[in-house]
């Protein structure tokens, strides 16, 4: 894999050359060189090391001479090829022409970028375009500096991607698009995709991404944050996978939002709300503060904007140390100086001293534009495994919420409830005892959730087919164990609105 530096970026690909990215892709596809392909070709082992960005177990696997494995050594390993085998697979003067290859040595041709096969949700084969080095691993496994450097697929995108709602909608913002992997997922159900960077290379790079994908043109602006966009201009759907990493100024262009502390991703939210539609999602990754004698999740609730809905997860936090060395390493300041990698470091932990940080969280955000008086805001920490893709979880979600607005507990008593599909119950308690300590619920499904309920709840989830009334069923509940019906009518509405809100519950 090449290791030239980037301080003089290399030209990148023509953009006014649409049938020469046809061209290619055909010839791509023609050659298996996509997700399912690659995974056939290198194996599982030496796929999964692609991703930290080791390439021995795929350059072994690619000492062949078929047309795949001379596209893998090419786009995604940076291997010069002899410039007759390329052209028996690829239309070569087209490409040179268009920029796509360049002349490498005496009979030799080199990749301009890196291209990595993408699968899309619907089986689609999708190409991610980045800057050469970067369609695997990250910046820091190849030892990448520049400031203007545009990553291609990393967690961060396919989580992202994974989590964002995906129903149709008229307009949808892929804010700091980067290689242009959330603007293609977003042309996929959005009938126009507005993406923006403060990176012209990151937009030349998405418009590539877009042409090689065989998706529509995305309409592309350069600016910061929401700076691009114009006066009275809104969306149904917002998306950003943003520059969020809490550093000391702003060396990385890619993860380094230039701003304080968490100031970047709070005025991200912040401004998102005045930008959505009734009922429109935004969405985004974010990184936020612990500071000390301060509640994170009041932190969080301070940043909704006015008008909305809000589901924030927090899904890690991680020490002062642990998180400098996190992006010491992405940026490989661990394989320079010394002396220059501790004065990086101590600069990160004086940092951190000044705002009295003593953690950093990383997590989603979705917001939600809703016309209710009272809004929702939930924040909470979920560390566990997930089942993605989860947009129909989160969409569900909010619809929940609708639901429960509209329903006080005496409407909830008269409603109807199914246990949603894939809930199981464990009962927990000491061997042989008669009755367990604890009945915990716990979905196999989405978030997968669990949660503790009481021998009543229990009892009333167990018996949720759509056939009878909440109240109907807490009467035959009261009625078995002894209890005045009243009284349980009373106390239980709390616990069902609960069930139903976590997903354990649905509607009939």
């Amino acid at each position: 894999m090449s290791n030239a530096s980037l301080s003089s970026p290399p030209p990148l690909p023509a953009t006014d050359r649409p049938e020469a990215a046809a061209r290619l892709r055909e010839a791509l596809l023609g050659a298996s060189f996509t997700a399912d392909g690659l995974l056939d070709l290198l194996g599982a082992s030496a796929y999964a090391a692609l991703a930290r960005s080791e390439t021995v177990p795929a350059l072994r696997a690619t000492r062949g001479d078929t047309p795949l494995e001379l596209l893998v050594r090419l786009f995604l390993l940076q291997q010069p090829v002899p410039h007759a085998r390329v052209a028996d697979v690829l239309p070569v003067e087209e490409c040179l022409e268009s920029g796509w290859l360049a002349r490498a040595g005496q009979d030799g041709l080199a990749a301009t970028v890196d291209v990595r096969p993408y699968g899309g949700p619907g089986g689609e084969d999708w190409f991610i375009v980045s800057d050469l080095g970067c369609a695997v691993g990250g910046a820091g496994g190849i030892g990448r500096h520049d400031e203007g450097v545009v990553l291609g697929v990393g967690g961060a995108s396919t989580t992202l991607a994974g989590i964002t709602v995906r129903t149709p909608v008229a307009a949808a913002l892929d804010l700091g698009t980067g290689s242009g992997i959330q603007a293609l997922h977003a042309a996929q159900h959005a009938t126009r995709v507005t993406a923006t960077d403060v990176n012209p290379r990151a937009l030349h790079i998405t418009a590539l991404t877009l042409a090689l994908s065989g998706a529509p043109a995305a309409d592309l602006r350069e600016g910061s944050l929401f700076e691009p966009v114009e006066e009275g201009e809104t969306y149904d759907l917002i998306v950003s996978n943003p520059p969020f990493v809490i550093s000391p100024g702003a060396r990385l262009t890619y993860r380094d939002g230039g701003m304080g502390g968490d100031d970047l991703c709070r005025t991200l939210v912040q401004q998102a709300g005045e930008r959505l539609n009734e009922g429109g999602f935004a969405q985004f990754l974010a990184n936020w503060q612990h500071v000390e004698g301060e509640d994170w999740q009041d932190r969080l609730r301070s940043w909704v904007p006015r008008g909305c809905d809000a589901w924030i997860v927090q899904r890690e936090v991680q020490d002062i140390a642990q998180y400098a060395e996190l992006w010491l390493r992405d940026a490989g300041d661990h394989r320079g100086d010394p002396a220059a990698y501790q004065a990086r470091y101590d600069a990160w932990l004086d940092e951190f001293e000044a705002r009295k940080v003593k953690g950093v969280g990383f997590g989603w955000i979705t917001l939600r534009r809703t016309a209710s008086a009272e809004p929702s805001v939930t924040v909470e920490e979920w560390p566990h495994p997930v089942e993605q893709p989860l947009g129909e979880t989160v969409r569900a979600h909010f619809a929940r919420l609708d639901y429960l607005r509209a329903h006080d507990d005496a409407a909830l008593l008269e409603e109807r409830f199914r246990l949603a599909p894939e809930v199981v119950q464990e009962q927990v308690g000491l061997p042989g005892a008669e009755d367990p300590e604890h009945v915990v619920l716990r979905q196999n499904r989405g978030m997968r959730r669990a949660t503790r309920v009481d021998t009543v709840g229990a009892g009333f989830a167990g018996v949720c087919d759509g056939s009878l009334t909440a109240g109907r069923i807490l009467d035959a509940i009261a009625q078995l164990v002894g209890e005045d019906p009243v009284l349980l009518r009373d106390r239980t509405p709390a616990q069902i609105r609960l069930l139903v809100e976590q997903g354990f519950l649905e509607p009939a």
